[in-house]
């Protein structure tokens, strides 16, 4: 990423965006977060195209999904399971599955609250969600596990 496609970035977002900038054209603290926030979304979303590429193993948010669901168990009874063809998640429990919830567990704590609490509410506790918004909000908190738990493979 060079430092230029950067700065085209976040310079073609503001334009895009220019109503936004000239409502608050007065505003430095508004200006320096809008601009900041461009170039980290930029970034972020270099990042996870890099990740995609560059040929290491990368969970999907159905992955995160099974494993945000493991979380309803113990580990002793999800390691009595292992190998078996039918299981509590609908799938074949195998070693994967442990890994795949120590990242999530990992990841679930540097999502923001409010997505770590609204996935625990729905995939850990099962309860329902209350309507359209949060079950949107919930998938879009899944989508950000997953890109976590990617992340966090490649520390």
């Amino acid at each position: 990423m060079e430092k230029d496609d950067v700065k085209q970035e976040i310079l073609t977002h503001a334009y895009a965006k220019r109503s936004i900038i000239e409502e608050h054209r007065d505003s430095e603290p508004f200006l320096w977060d809008f601009f900041k926030r461009a170039g980290i979304k930029y970034a972020s979303k270099e990042r996870d195209a890099r990740d995609l590429e560059d040929g290491q193993y990368s969970y999907t948010p159905r992955e995160a999904r099974i494993a945000l669901a493991s979380f309803l168990y113990t580990d002793e009874e999800l390691s009595e399971r292992l190998g078996r063809q039918d299981d509590v998640l609908q799938c074949c429990v195998t070693d994967n599955i442990m890994s795949a919830r120590m990242d999530a567990s990992l990841a679930l704590n540097r999502l923001p609250r409010a997505s770590r609490d609204l996935l625990t509410r729905r995939y850990v506790q099962g309860l329902p969600l209350a309507n359209d918004t949060e079950r949107k909000a919930a998938n879009r908190a899944v989508d950000a596990l997953a890109r976590q738990m990617n992340r966090d493979l490649r520390r």
